[in-house]
């Protein structure tokens, strides 16, 4: 979108990020939302969080939800989704980014899954919140990872363990995993019909209706969360638009602070002062 600032520009709206440098696995996120709509994006690890004020409209898995505050938020890797403001004053909410394998690691427990993306719980929520704010305010390692087990116990009675097959599911999940391939290159419709074995305007029908969004547009989030990637790495940002297929720092930027509320310097230098 043209006109994107550096930063934001009305003084509520603040995304910051934090990275625990010896608990890796691990994004910490807070922010304050009221003027913009974030485009569909991806975040390939468990999305836990809690609205603390405020209300956030979002699109998850074709659906419209509202979570108003004292909402829980749980989502699965690799879904994308969308957000803004349901109110007024936009919403303020914390969230922490969890990759599967840490969460295996540190519980035990394979195949992790949420069924339901979101609920009123206000208990729950004031806890999450609570313990987020100390993950992020945590310096001593020992501290950090006795915070995290308490952050799972308290959303993992709210998990499944034996996620659904969806019908169809594989020939869609081969073309997911053709565009995690290949995101770094330009990838026609033709193409990825072809992994599908359908003709392409077909393809491109089916897939929307599988997941609910565009080729293009899920190609561009897992263009923008490998960039995240990259820039954890400490990859210049100029770097990382040409790593990701994108066409320069400045598509970088705009495309990037659609998706996740912050530029990609600004998102590096957070989580490297973390």
């Amino acid at each position: 979108m043209q006109g994107v600032p550096e930063q934001f520009i009305d003084e509520k709206d603040s995304a910051r990020f934090r990275h625990l440098a010896q608990v890796p696995g691990v994004e910490l996120y807070h922010a304050h939302i009221s003027r913009y709509a974030f485009e569909p994006h991806t975040h390939e690890a468990f999305g836990i969080g809690a609205i603390e004020s405020g209300a956030e409209r979002f699109r998850y898995r074709g659906t419209q939800y509202i979570a108003p505050a004292q909402s829980v938020v749980t989502m699965n890797p690799d879904e994308l989704h969308t957000g803004e403001a349901d109110t007024a004053d936009g919403w303020r909410y914390r969230m922490i980014y969890l990759e599967p394998d840490l969460l295996e690691e540190v519980t035990g427990i394979r195949h992790w899954w949420f069924q339901d993306v979101t609920r009123h719980d206000p208990l729950r929520s004031r806890q999450i919140c609570t313990l987020i704010q100390g993950l992020w305010h945590a310096d001593d390692p020992l501290a950090q990872k006795g915070l995290l087990l308490s952050l799972i116990d308290t959303f993992q009675p709210l998990a499944r363990h034996a996620p659904t097959l969806r019908e169809g599911a594989h020939r869609f999940d081969r073309v997911r995993e053709y565009l995690h391939d290949n995101y770094m290159h330009s990838v026609t419709l033709e193409e990825l019909a072809g992994v599908a074995s359908l003709s392409p305007w077909h393809f491109q029908r089916q897939f929307k209706a599988h997941f609910h969004v565009t080729p293009h547009q899920m190609l561009m989030a897992i263009r923008l969360w490998r960039a995240k990637t990259f820039l954890t790495h400490g990859m210049p940002a100029a770097e990382v638009a040409a790593a990701t297929g994108l066409t320069d720092q400045s598509h970088l930027t705009r495309t990037f602070t659609h998706r996740y509320g912050i530029t990609p310097v600004r998102y590096q230098k957070q989580v490297f002062s973390g």
